[in-house]
């Protein structure tokens, strides 16, 4: 999974600077911090499409072996 570099310290600063209290500024940061962490990145994708692409060549795979089965049984 990928690293979402987020600087608190500096965006703490920045809402500080334009008025928000140290208060208002930690937990509009936690707020942002916890919406970061839910975000799915290009390389989570591409990692997901990988493993399903794996999942469904077994599941196809293992469909044809029941089929090749089923065949050689009705002979």
């Amino acid at each position: 999974m990928a690293t979402i570099i987020f600087d608190s310290h500096t965006f703490i600063k920045r809402l500080k600077a334009t008025g928000f209290t140290e208060e208002q500024a930690e937990v509009i940061v936690d707020a942002s911090r916890d919406a970061l962490s839910q975000l799915v990145t290009k390389d989570d994708l591409l990692e997901l499409e990988q493993r399903m692409t794996i999942k469904l060549g077994a599941l196809i795979a293992a469909a044809v072996g029941i089929l090749i089965a089923v065949l050689r049984v009705q002979h």
